[in-house]
């Protein structure tokens, strides 16, 4: 049969499987937005206030659900306001598919109204990008795209669709998407891995968002369980490993417990699974581990030995070596070992208190009594981030979105949304900062629109915490530009945008104000006030090593 292109692009969105869209419309997807018009009782289109909203949010639905998200915006500007988005994705390795509009083919190169090279801008952040010329190569081009995001590791994928192939005519016939391309590993190398582990007196497993890409967490929790084998998690791995467990030894990194710090240093074995040794991991290189053999697995090669050279390497999906390797293994005890890192772990809290006040530590400990553990948590970027990693207990994979590599202030709200879009059974509660959310806050109309029952918990310290934090400690305390002094009235503002607003002030005030938040069937902004000079702790100092762990600070 024949269909527009707008009319193909719905369909192909169908066939892969697609039922939520998030999008702005404009002159140069007007024809789209025509067909969705048409398609609305199978595609759900969610309006946000800006596009980079839409972006996050369609970023958010893809974390939270596994799915690939897509996100749909008109060409230059539209286009342009996906572009922190789309690197945050790519940062993270989040599937992604984004469609924008351009002017016509006839126009192209002529500085039209609106035209933008967004292909060309967009080429370091994507997996890969398209532009679509003709009108027949539109569904081939499209499915390509689906199977490139969601294939290896992930990614986002754009898709450019000048107006005139949006109108124009083709034949078109309905496909059933590809599956995804998998990398098997070598046999060899899995077995060399699992000798080494059998060897390996104090092994540990350095746990990143590759795990829950590949859905591995049980192959995972397989391996430790049978072998023993205390796990650390990176920001984006947070999930992939129950925090109960008695083999979880925290978060890893600057800001990562001093447990795992410790583990770090002493184990004689890692095993690297989906982690790619970011600077935020492994200050100090040449340091990192420095006594112990490293097995990395991932499914891209690009990763391997690119920040810390290792002893051995495993290309495939995490879920498939993982479950080799706990065929492979010898079932084994480490108690002295477990125990250790167990006896680090109670060493050291950064335990702060403020008197009769709030304070972070108090705020997530109610949030732990109230939230269930298939609930979501997302977060912006800064010191909440960081407490968040931190004090809050996740028990299962797709229950955290947060920028981890691109560390985007103000991504928070519009993941959120598309959390709880894709999660409409499930509690989203989003943990940001004063400073973030001066960023988003346009995105409580959306919130307010689709009656989203999102908790907003804003960390509201009146300054730029996280920044200031490295002020104080490498600055000798120049607080340049990071006290606004921002009058804003958060229960004010949310009341505008037709958001019930709550505040938290005092410590008594916490269990009363969250339990009486989560009790509110509809969206719910909480502006909890704390103090300035409360820190994200423990620290290691960028390119330092674990001996250097900042642990107090005033």
């Amino acid at each position: 049969m024949k269909l527009t292109g707008a009319d193909i692009i719905c369909e192909v969105l169908l066939e892969q499987g697609v039922d939520t869209v998030f999008g702005y419309p404009g002159g140069a997807v007007l024809n789209i937005y025509d067909a969705l018009y048409k398609y609305s009782d199978r595609i759900n289109h969610i309006l946000t206030a800006h596009e980079q909203g839409a972006s996050h949010a369609a970023d958010g639905y893809a974390r939270t659900t596994g799915k690939t998200g897509v996100v749909i915006a008109t060409s230059g500007p539209g286009a342009t306001n996906l572009v922190t988005g789309i690197a945050t994705a790519m940062m993270d390795s989040i599937p992604m598919v984004a469609i924008t509009g351009n002017v016509g083919t006839p126009a192209l190169g002529k500085d039209s109204f609106q035209e933008v090279d967004i292909t060309g801008i967009t080429m370091p952040v994507t997996k890969h990008n398209f532009i679509v010329r003709d009108v027949e190569k539109l569904a081939p081009i499209l499915r390509k795209a689906f199977l490139i995001a969601r294939s290896g590791r992930p990614g986002p994928v754009l898709v450019d669709v000048p107006k005139d192939i949006t109108a124009k005519l083709c034949e078109y016939t309905a496909e059933a998407p590809k599956a995804a391309v998998k990398v098997s590993p070598d046999e060899e190398a899995v077995l060399e891995a699992a000798k080494l582990i059998n060897e390996a007196k104090c092994p540990m497993i350095y746990a990143g968002g590759g795990i829950i890409s590949a859905n591995a967490s049980e192959q995972l929790r397989a391996l430790a369980e049978k072998a023993d084998i205390p796990v650390a998690s990176s920001l984006m791995g947070l999930g992939c490993f129950p925090s109960d467990h008695r083999l979880y030894c925290g978060l890893i990194g600057m800001h990562g417990g001093y447990g795992s710090a410790m583990a770090t240093d002493n184990c004689d074995l890692m095993l690297v699974a989906g982690a790619r040794f970011s600077d935020r991991v492994a200050g100090d290189t040449k340091a990192f581990a420095k006594n112990a053999k490293i097995i990395q697995i991932d499914i891209d090669a690009a990763e391997f030995d690119k920040n810390v050279l290792v002893d051995l390497r495993i290309r495939g999906s995490a879920d498939e070596v993982l479950e080799k390797l706990a065929q492979s293994v010898t079932a084994t005890r480490r108690s002295e070992w477990v125990n250790k890192i167990a006896g680090w772990n109670d060493e050291i809290h950064c335990s702060q208190k403020d008197g009769d006040n709030a304070t972070p530590e108090a705020i997530f400990d109610e949030l732990n009594k109230l939230m269930r553990p298939d609930d979501i948590v997302c977060t912006d970027v800064g010191q909440h981030q960081m407490w968040t990693a931190q004090m809050y207990k996740f028990k299962k994979p797709r229950t955290f979105a947060s920028s981890g590599g691109l560390g985007t202030m103000g991504y928070g709200l519009g993941a959120a949304i598309g959390s709880q879009v894709g999660n409409p059974d499930k509690r989203v509660v989003l943990i940001t900062g004063d400073g973030s959310f001066h960023m988003n806050l346009n995105e409580l109309t959306t919130l307010a629109s689709y009656d989203l029952p999102v908790v907003v918990l804003i960390m509201n310290n009146q300054v730029l915490g996280m920044v200031r934090q490295w002020q104080k400690l490498f600055y000798d305390r120049r607080f340049s530009h990071t006290d606004p002094c921002r009058k804003t009235d958060f229960v004010k503002l949310a009341d505008a945008f037709g958001v019930t607003g709550m505040r938290i002030s005092k410590a008594e005030e916490i269990e009363g104000v969250l339990k009486a938040a989560f009790n509110v069937h509809g969206p719910v902004v909480v502006d909890c006030r704390i103090s300035k000079d409360i820190n994200a702790l423990p620290m290691i100092p960028p390119g330092a090593g674990t001996d250097k762990i900042i642990t107090e600070m005033n």
